[in-house]
Order: structure tokens, then C-alpha cells, then sequence
């Protein structure tokens, strides 16, 4: 039988000290959660389905069941996540989301962009600390990230009810951060293999021999260039 965590908590009192060990230091890894989906309340859907179409996203869905509820799912290009504005999906405000966050590996080339799009976007900055930004201004500086950074930096948008989105530019991710990739197209996927194919075929002239766990290396490979990685050796 589990042990609540509340029930397996140990405290130990002396007179110069106190610890505390939590049983949730040795909890088992949970189970695999992708974020698939994310409500954005707005007031018209209409006019939110046009902006979001002129952001060049994905339309998924577009389900008028009734008056009272419609259902319309966006797909940023590139996210395995999407996003939903409708009728009688969320009893939210109207543009109170506040800092959705994309990523890019270009933000100069995605805030171009969106302003051809007819979007209104701000400049690119960076958190004076060199840090995530910060809600407020005065700990913003306008332009890239020293050295470009990668996740140092930023640009803003709004949706037509106020909802926010913030755009980072991510060129190399934290290894360990992402395990999955996703190609959008088998075009997409055809030229990643292509390329993990060549790569490989520089990996077996290195080791001078041939390599029987390919699946193994390509896989890898795949992963991490998605993720803006160093490839494998």
C-alpha cells in the first residue's frame, strides 16, 4: 500500500538542527505528458480564426456545433501543440492569456515575418540580467542577446483581444531538453534522413568500420538536430 507523502515525511529535531527527507525524493518517474493544447479566450472568433490565419497557422478545425459552441483549433507551424478559440470552451476573459510562448531558431527572420504578415510586432530585446525576460520593461534592453545567445531573445505580439505571445529565439537547446523531433512534411523527413545518412557515413569512415546499430545512431541523430543540438560523434 502507498504511504501518503503527508504520512512519510520524517522530521528530526535536535537542538542546533532540522531536517526534513520527503518521500517525494524517491518517487518513480512519471509517465510520458506532451502538452497537446492550449484554450486562448477570446470575444469575436471570427476575427481571432483571421488573425491567427494571417500568423500563416495551421487550421485545423473549425466546428460550429451550435450558437453556443464552436470549436476552432490552430496549429503554430513546426508545434506539436495547438491552440483553440471557440464559443463555450472556457469561461476565461477575453485576452487574459498573457505570455504564450513560441520558440524560433531565427527571431530577426520571424519578426520580419509577421510585419509582412501585417502584424504588429515589437523589437527584438533581451533581459538585462541575460536571463528568461521579465514582466517588467526597465529590465529589458532593446536588440539581440549579447553574442545571440541562445533563449536570450524576444519578441511580443498581441491577438486582436489582447492575448500576448512571446517569441524566443532558441538556436541550441540545454542537452537533455528536448527527446523528440517532429517533421511536418515527408519532404521535411526525407531530407533529415538524407542528412543523418550522410553524417553517418562520416561517423563509419572515423571508426573504420561498418556500424551494425545505425537505427540507434540515425534515431539520435535525428533528436538532437532537431533540437539544435550537437550531432553525434
Amino acid at each position: 500500500m502507498t504511504t501518503p507523502l503527508s504520512e512519510s515525511t520524517t522530521t528530526t529535531t535536535d537542538t542546533s538542527t532540522t531536517s526534513t527527507t520527503s518521500a517525494a525524493t524517491s518517487l518513480p518517474t512519471a509517465p510520458a505528458l506532451k502538452l497537446e493544447l492550449v484554450v486562448v479566450p477570446v470575444a469575436d472568433v471570427d476575427r481571432a480564426k483571421a488573425f491567427y490565419e494571417r500568423l500563416g497557422w495551421t487550421l485545423d478545425v473549425d466546428l460550429v456545433v451550435d450558437d453556443t459552441y464552436r470549436v476552432v483549433e490552430f496549429t503554430p507551424p513546426g508545434s506539436p501543440a495547438s491552440i483553440i478559440v471557440g464559443t463555450g470552451v472556457t469561461d476565461a476573459a477575453p485576452g487574459s492569456a498573457r505570455g504564450l510562448h513560441l520558440v524560433t531558431r531565427d527571431i530577426e527572420a520571424t519578426r520580419a515575418d509577421l510585419l509582412a504578415r501585417g502584424v504588429e510586432v515589437s523589437d527584438v530585446f533581451h533581459d538585462v540580467g541575460g536571463v528568461f525576460h521579465r514582466a517588467d520593461p526597465a529590465t529589458r534592453a532593446t536588440g539581440l542577446a549579447p553574442g545571440r545567445a541562445s533563449y536570450g531573445s524576444f519578441v511580443e505580439l498581441a491577438d486582436p483581444d489582447g492575448n500576448t505571445w512571446t517569441v524566443q529565439e532558441i538556436t541550441e537547446r540545454i542537452p537533455g531538453r528536448v527527446t523528440q523531433a517532429r517533421y511536418d512534411s515527408a519532404a521535411e523527413l526525407a531530407d533529415a534522413l538524407r542528412a543523418a545518412a550522410a553524417a553517418h557515413g562520416e561517423h563509419e569512415a572515423r571508426t573504420g568500420q561498418e556500424d551494425a546499430n545505425w537505427p540507434d545512431w540515425y534515431a539520435e541523430y535525428l533528436v538532437r538536430v532537431a533540437a539544435g543540438q550537437q550531432p553525434p560523434e
